[in-house]
């Protein structure tokens, strides 16, 4: 019997960054292995730049099926700038629109839902206790963590609100899993038993790099000779990326390239006008992502002095997966950090630190076999820790366990590589019984009047 999953994730293809390709990734998996019939309660499609794409602006109301996969997305307020305000309305623009407008689709046999939307954890809760079957969030980020620690405008006040709600999404779950193991004491502190968490890491969703650099870098228009930094990916408030700004300010010599979008890419615009060795960059393309990546001499990656525990950047996968060194801006004791020593494929230096890191950045420059060695080593971590085959199976042993019994054998079988702990201790949850439910019908359509 075919399983039916609802997957709850405010982020979804056509989004290239953060969370969207692995909740994308996830789904077309399931679907296309036929092992489940899936579900997506999405909202429009808006990350990193804070903006509706053009085909949803003005859209209340989708049913689509990419894929394979029946995707259910709902209108939200998209903030242009992030203040502690503004993300409350955001979260609480996509729980009133999932409330009032659920999925139409058959009861499913379990709810899955990726955070750090507090929003779609609380729906993804709801559903799953409506219907009477198991209910699984995957932790991407720590919300409580991250308006604590993110340095949003009133992320202070709003920390013990968020805490709460994410405590209360979390202990209503069958499984909880998390990305990485630094958040297992965090989620544990809110109520949840250890025993029912699970370590269930990301995987690089990108191929590797298929041009060659020289060819690469003369399209860029980035000369022979000249070091280039490049970041990819969100230009928000956690990613402090003034220290990069800093960086080009500095050194003269050296070309900084920001590439993405957010909704700090106006403000760090603003701080390095005038700067001939500062370049902002659109998203690649998702067919030539890693060869840009892999034209640069570093990578950055770089976060706030005040961010430890709350989230593992999802951009180091793709780093890793392009063969360059990369050089981590972060608190030497968050989970970004050990990632970067587990790889062994770049250094690390203190945040927003600009010093540390040109002197970082200048002695791989100045060393081209020990920064080719160090770039080496990701795509072989890729290959040992972070294939799609390992991360996918990981999480269809999530749910196979949280449906009851049948994790056992997944859990067993899945493709090595994980690279972290994974707690074995299993709750028996009975599956619901989905005999003689009525069968979905296929339906597209788009509703702009609500």
């Amino acid at each position: 019997m075919v399983t039916r999953v609802l997957l709850v994730s405010t982020n979804y293809a056509p989004e290239q960054a953060g969370i969207g390709p692995y909740a994308t990734q996830i789904a077309e998996h399931w679907a296309e292995t036929g092992r489940a019939e899936v579900h997506v309660l999405a909202g429009m499609p808006h990350y990193p730049n804070w903006r509706v794409a053009e085909d949803y602006r003005g859209v209340w109301r989708t049913e689509e099926e990419p894929a394979g996969v029946r995707l259910h997305r709902r209108r939200h307020f998209v903030p242009a700038r992030q203040t502690a305000v503004r993300r409350a309305l955001y979260e609480a623009s996509i729980l009133a629109h999932g409330v009032v407008a659920p999925p139409r689709m058959p009861a499913p046999d379990a709810v899955v839902a990726q955070l750090p939307s507090l929003a779609g954890g609380a729906l993804g809760a709801r559903l799953a206790r409506r219907h009477g079957v198991p209910y699984i969030p995957v932790v991407q980020d720590l919300m409580g963590a991250a308006a604590a620690q993110s340095g949003i405008r009133g992320g202070g006040r709003a920390a013990a609100a968020a805490r709460a709600v994410e405590s209360r999404v979390l202990r209503r779950a069958t499984l909880v899993g998390v990305i990485h193991e630094t958040f297992v004491p965090r989620v544990a502190a809110m109520g949840v038993d250890e025993k029912r968490i699970r370590v269930v890491p990301n995987w690089s969703h990108v191929s590797g790099p298929t041009r060659p650099r020289a060819e690469m870098r003369a399209r860029l228009g980035w000369r022979e000779g000249q070091t280039v930094l490049l970041h990819s990916g969100n230009m928000g408030l956690k990613q402090g990326l003034e220290v990069l700004v800093e960086a080009a300010r500095t050194d003269p010599t050296l070309r900084v390239v920001l590439m993405g979008d957010g909704n700090q890419r106006a403000h760090l615009a603003a701080l390095g006008a005038g700067l001939p060795n500062l370049d902002f960059l659109p998203p690649a393309d998702a067919g030539e992502f890693t060869d840009v990546l892999a034209a640069a001499d570093v990578l950055a990656v770089t976060q706030r002095s005040s961010v430890l525990d709350m989230s593992v950047p999802s951009k180091l996968t793709s780093y890793f997966a392009a063969g360059r060194p990369v050089v981590a801006s972060v608190a030497g004791g968050g989970g970004t950090a050990e990632e970067m020593r587990r790889a062994g494929a770049g250094v690390t230096v203190p945040p927003e630190d600009p010093a540390a890191l040109l002197e970082a950045v200048r002695k791989l420059a100045g060393d081209s076999e020990a920064a080719d060695v160090l770039g080496a080593r990701g795509p072989v971590y890729v290959r040992e820790h972070l294939s799609s085959e390992a991360g996918l199976g990981r999480i269809t042993a999530l749910l196979d366990e949280a449906l009851g019994g049948a994790g056992d054998k997944a859990l067993d079988e899945a493709p090595d590589g994980a690279g972290e702990p994974v707690v074995h201790n299993r709750p028996v949850v009975h599956r619901r019984k989905a005999a003689g439910e009525p069968a979905v019908e296929s339906v597209t359509h788009t509703d702009k009047t609500g």
